[in-house]
């Protein structure tokens, strides 16, 4: 089966996570993907397939005869898509030999912009698959389990030598959680790559270092025409917190490594209100401060307004990579041989954001990450080339065969 058939099929089993869940999977709609991926993997022939009861699908092609004392290696994609956006009854866009500009999406009258997206000059010939506008596509990260299966079929049918293969889809990527109950026990390869970056030849080894912070703020409510030396109004705190910060070091106002606050949820009322962030530092150090910062915010404010008015929640996210695989740079140089390879310049960015490799790699599992091909994840305009998929492919067929030759 060709790359593209499985992702447009994939893509329509609706998977979407949610936030704030303290299960795992999130949603039970994760199964049904998860059941015919294993299904899939038992009629490949691979061996110690199994779907456990939080969703994780494992599954293992043996080595070939000679190749059994090779590193093993693995291939990990997640099943969910994006709670941003609407994940359902997806309705994909072929558009053959793409011409280069704009692309109408048909079901909500919005473009696909180049001015947006200027990559999509370079897509020009090619086979492009975007959504209607009405739904994300869904390219993260079934882009990556279509290219995970067709490469395993391929190597299957063509008997090519290799090592010990582990395969492995995970829910809840997503929200964060695609890693919590990873077994490694059961998944035994040396080092392994999350299929789930963007560009096409991307070997990412450095992400974010992570955190979510939540200030709750008590407030007291009175009569306003009574209020003076009695009312605290906790919407005005959470106002003064966010004035507080750093306007510049936003999302919107930063790049490559540069750090940030971003307000992601503020509710409130004079009694009580509520601040949600997100904070993100490619260097340890820094992350660190900015941690502080909030710390002393939660003080200078409680000096302010009262013991207790605002407290303060931080719950660790995720770390930088890097911190790991500089420990195991060979994992990153097979990946940028068989980058290589297929005629492509390894591409190794500073990663804005985190995958489930990130976590797995300070587990105990080197994972860098590698790109699908697909871009403008998590919303309407996310889009992929049929080549960039069969570009996937061939790499991570590359990685095997080099793998093998270690």
């Amino acid at each position: 089966m060709r790359v593209e058939e499985r992702f447009l099929n994939y893509v329509s089993y609706w998977t979407t996570s949610e936030e704030d869940k303290d299960c795992i999977p999130s949603t039970d709609r994760q199964f049904a993907l998860a059941e015919a991926l294993a299904q899939e993997l038992n009629g490949f022939g691979l061996e110690k397939v199994i779907v456990t009861e939080h969703c994780y699908v494992y599954g293992l092609l043996p080595a070939t005869a000679g190749l059994e004392g090779k590193k093993a290696v693995g291939f990990i994609s997640h099943l969910d898509t994006s709670p941003d956006f609407s994940g359902k009854n997806i309705k994909p866009q072929l558009i053959a030999d793409y011409d280069g500009g704009d692309v109408l999406l048909k079901g909500s009258g919005a473009y696909l912009k180049v001015t947006d997206f200027p990559h999509l000059l370079s897509l020009k010939g090619r086979t492009l698959i975007t959504t209607d506008g009405t739904t994300l596509l869904g390219a993260d990260d079934k882009a990556g389990v279509a290219e995970i299966m067709t490469a395993l079929e391929e190597i299957i049918e063509s008997g090519m030598p290799h090592g010990d293969i582990w395969v492995g889809f995970t829910p809840d990527e997503e929200v964060g959680a695609g890693a919590d109950l990873f077994d490694l026990d059961y998944f035994q390869a040396a080092f392994a790559y999350t299929v789930d970056g963007d560009y096409e030849g991307e070997i990412a080894y450095e992400n974010f270092n992570a955190a979510s912070a939540f200030f709750h703020i008590k407030g007291v409510n009175v009569h306003p025409g009574e209020a003076k030396d009695i009312m605290v109004n906790a919407a005005c705190i959470a106002c003064e917190i966010q004035s507080l910060l750093p306007p510049e070091e936003t999302p919107s106002h930063t790049e490559n490594r540069e750090g940030f606050f971003h307000l992601t949820d503020m509710q409130g009322s004079v009694a009580d209100a509520s601040l949600s962030y997100i904070v993100r530092d490619h260097d340890k150090e820094k992350f660190e401060a900015r941690l502080e910062t909030l710390r002393s915010l939660e003080k200078e404010m409680n000096q302010k307004y009262g013991d207790g008015v605002v407290t303060l929640t931080i719950r660790h996210s995720y770390s930088n990579m890097l911190e790991i695989m500089e420990k195991h740079f060979y994992v990153v140089d097979i990946a940028a041989k068989a980058i290589q390879s297929v005629g492509l310049s390894p591409l190794s960015r500073p990663v804005r954001g985190g995958t489930d490799g990130a976590r797995l790699s300070f587990m105990g599992l080197p994972c860098p990450n590698l790109g699908t091909g697909g871009y403008g994840f998590h919303g309407p305009y996310e889009h992929i080339s049929v080549e960039g998929m069969c570009n996937a492919v061939q790499i991570i067929k590359e990685i095997v065969k080099n793998t093998a030759e270690l």
